[in-house]
Parts: structure tokens; C-alpha cells; sequence
């Protein structure tokens, strides 16, 4: 009996050690994400050094149009057409918001179409994804939805714990993908999605023209996992994208750069 209490009072003594390291360890845990955070992601290697002006052109594709008058811009022209309303809305839906009318709201949906179509036969997985996500899925992806100023609509926090509107369809498909496995013959995965975009567009210093920097719009993604066995198959993966945007692109008979 001597001997078992002995043990009992050793086995308390380290159960309440055991609890002071597990704390330690949810605190060393905490500050070290927070500090992983603020690492950058990796830029390709190929991206310029420095600001904007510091961005070169690699190739412009088709003739830029020429007009023996002066051409209208799209919200003239939408306004016009009745098929774009952005004016006194400031009592109805806020700042840097917008209606799309008639044959406005008939182009995005064959815009949204026509891409769909173009790439669900090059073997894209289409999907739909929640607006709503918890802020670690975010951080993922490389966003501080904590920061100030926040980049992301924060819902509120008194009856909605840790939820945040998405301001692209990449942070819902990166949580689907988030803690799940993919058998390395599956890959890569393509995935394409349409969603409904939400960004708060923090001040840039110049106030935006037109259906620019607004806070809610309709956007096609591609997303793309691969493997990482040679090194070179994201890589692969990223010009594949880039080939697909170009033909889009140019099969609306836009010129682009």
C-alpha cells in the first residue's frame, strides 16, 4: 500500500506537469504560426523585382482597334444602353456597387458559359463553393483576414465565430483540398469554378472608373494541384492556364497584352 501511494501521488505530479507543458506548448504553438504567417509566399522566378513600373510587357496579342471617332467607355456606354446602372446607389447597396441589367446580366451569364464550356472538355473538374469559410483557410492561401486594414468581410463575430466572405473561388477550393489526400496518379487536378467574389478593395489612392475595384462580382477560376516529383510540374500546370486564358481571350476577338 505504501508503495501505491507513492505511485499515485508520483502520477498526479506529472499529470499536472504534463498539463503545464501542454500549455506551454499551445502558447510556443500560437506565436510561432503567427510568426509563419508574415514568411511571403515564393514569387516565380521570372517576376520582376520591385513596383509596378518594374513590370515588363512579353507579348501583346492581336490589333488594338482604331476608330475614326472617339470611343465610348463601357459604363457610357452601359448607361446609355440601360444595361449598367452604378449612380445613386450610395442609399440602396453602398459604394462601388452596381446592376446589371437586361442584356448586362444575359452577357455575364454567356460570358461565365462560354468559359465553362471551353474548359470542362479540357478535363476540368467543375464545382461550386461555399462563400463563407473559416479565417485558417484563408490564411492558407496567404491572406490575413485579421489584418488592418482587413482585405476580407468579416462576419460578425458575436454570432458567427470565425467566418469570412470569400474574394475568390481559390480559397474554397483550397479547403476542399485542405487536409485531404490525392493519389499522386490522379494529378494533376483541374478544377473549375464560377463564383460570387467579395472584397472590401482597400483605398489605392485614386478612386476607381467604372466596373473596376468593386466590392462584389461573378469570376470563372481555374485551380489547378499537382505533384512536386520533378519539381517543374506546377510550372507545367501554370502555362497550360496561361495558353487557356490566351485562347479565351482571343476567341472573344479581344487584343490583350
Amino acid at each position: 500500500l505504501p508503495v501505491y501511494a507513492v505511485l499515485r501521488a508520483r502520477g498526479r505530479q506529472v499529470r499536472l506537469q504534463l498539463q503545464a507543458l501542454l500549455a506551454e506548448e499551445a502558447a510556443l504553438d500560437e506565436r510561432f504560426y503567427l510568426k509563419a504567417l508574415q514568411l511571403p509566399n515564393r514569387t516565380h522566378p521570372e517576376a520582376p523585382v520591385g513596383d509596378e513600373s518594374q513590370a515588363r510587357v512579353l507579348e501583346v496579342v492581336g490589333e488594338k482597334p482604331v476608330f475614326d471617332f472617339k470611343p465610348k467607355g463601357h459604363l457610357e456606354l452601359g448607361e446609355g444602353l440601360d444595361i449598367i446602372r452604378q449612380r445613386r446607389l450610395s442609399h440602396i447597396s453602398g459604394h462601388r456597387s452596381y446592376y446589371l441589367c437586361g442584356a448586362g446580366a444575359l452577357l455575364q451569364h454567356a460570358l461565365v458559359r462560354f468559359a465553362m464550356d471551353k474548359l470542362l472538355p479540357k478535363g476540368f473538374l467543375p464545382m461550386t463553393v461555399p462563400d463563407l469559410l473559416r479565417g485558417a483557410v484563408f490564411e492558407g492561401c496567404g491572406m490575413q483576414p485579421n489584418a488592418i486594414p482587413s482585405p476580407v468581410y468579416n462576419i460578425d463575430p458575436s454570432r458567427f465565430e470565425d467566418l469570412c466572405l470569400a474574394g475568390t473561388s481559390e480559397v474554397g477550393i483550397a479547403g476542399y483540398f485542405m487536409d485531404h489526400a490525392v493519389r499522386l496518379e490522379d494529378l494533376p487536378i483541374r478544377v473549375v469554378c464560377s463564383s460570387t467574389c467579395y472584397r472590401t478593395e482597400t483605398d489605392t489612392g485614386r478612386e476607381p472608373w467604372g466596373l473596376y475595384r468593386v466590392h462584389q462580382f461573378t469570376k470563372v477560376e481555374m485551380f489547378g494541384v499537382t505533384a512536386a516529383e520533378s519539381g517543374d510540374e506546377s510550372e507545367v500546370l501554370l502555362a497550360e492556364f496561361l495558353g487557356l486564358q490566351k485562347e479565351i481571350f482571343s476567341e472573344l476577338g479581344l487584343h490583350y497584352r
